[in-house]
């Protein structure tokens, strides 16, 4: 049985057909140009001419078609809402692209494709025993998927796993979501680049923070890091108090940073509700950037 799924980007959509009957085989892999600037009803022609694209590549047509957006369809209205390629929000994206594809579609949040396909195919293969599985998202921007039982938890306002906006630092940065010092704005990328340029009143990368950070001596540098691991452990460890996940896969740049992994790992000690035990798999994706396309076609 071949599985479709496609990431939908501000950048790029991605298409990947899998092979359920040989352990998740992939047959294509196919990018377009989102071209968001274009507008909506341009991204729809872009995702029917890749789905066209990858259907004579693969020789047969999809019969459904799973999809991660950016955002999320709200459950009552069917539009999009939180969605930062702005054209798609108060759209009825899986409406208007069930008749453009003319077959059933399935959507869910890029961050909670990500979850299913780590929890399924990547790092999770290591837990099976893991009921419940959080995928944290820390880049540009801060996210999340939750899955339960293999299955992605949306909630009831289709929120489910968006830790991102909850409030981190009180009086803090203003978000864009309407409130002040979410997580987002606390220990994503550009969040810390601009504490340090705010303490420093120098302009570097979060890479050239960090290794500023290493080769000591800087302590700009080290009070954006600190930063960074005390708000990390304060934050990771509200999801371990409220969901005890078996398993928690962190993707995105900042999650590449190997101190969330150690010296991260023991802030959340400081936090969480269990007498400073912590016994949680935290750890990096195995997927890559497929996570993404990967979950779309297991739903």
């Amino acid at each position: 049985m071949k599985l479709w799924g496609i990431d939908l980007g501000g950048t790029k959509i991605e298409c990947a057909v899998l092979d359920s009957t040989r352990d998740m085989a992939v047959i294509a892999r196919m990018r377009l140009p989102t071209e968001s600037a274009k507008g909506y009803e341009h991204i729809l022609s872009q995702i029917k001419k890749l789905v066209d694209l990858v259907a004579d590549e693969v020789g047969e047509r999809p019969t459904k078609l799973g999809f991660a957006t950016p955002g999320v369809l709200e459950p009552d209205s069917q539009l999009m809402k939180n969605s930062n390629t702005i054209c798609l929000n108060e759209k009825p994206l899986r409406a208007d692209l069930e008749t453009v594809l003319g077959i059933p579609c399935q959507l869910a949040n890029d961050a909670n494709c990500f979850a299913l396909a780590e929890a399924l195919m990547g790092a999770g293969r290591d837990y099976p025993d893991a009921e419940v599985v959080f995928g944290v998202i820390m880049g540009t921007g801060v996210g999340g998927g939750l899955v339960v039982n293999n299955k992605i938890i949306g909630g009831r306002h289709g929120i489910g796993g968006e830790w991102g906006h909850n409030i981190l630092e009180e009086n803090g940065t203003a978000c864009y979501c309407g409130k002040a010092g979410c997580v987002e704005q606390v220990i994503a990328g550009p969040a810390l680049e601009r504490f340090y340029e705010k303490i420093s009143g120098e302009k570097l990368s979060l890479k050239n923070i960090l290794e500023a950070y290493v080769a000591g001596g800087n302590e700009h540098a080290h009070a954006t890091i600190e930063r960074l691991l005390e708000y990390y452990g304060r934050a990771i460890s509200t999801l371990i108090n409220v969901l005890d996940p078996g398993l928690i896969v962190i993707g995105g740049g900042v999650g590449n940073i190997d101190l969330l992994y150690t010296e991260g790992y023991e802030r959340i000690k400081k936090y969480i509700f269990n007498k400073g035990i912590l016994t949680t798999p935290i750890l990096k994706p195995r997927l890559g950037d497929s996570a993404g396309v990967f979950g779309a076609a297991l739903l």
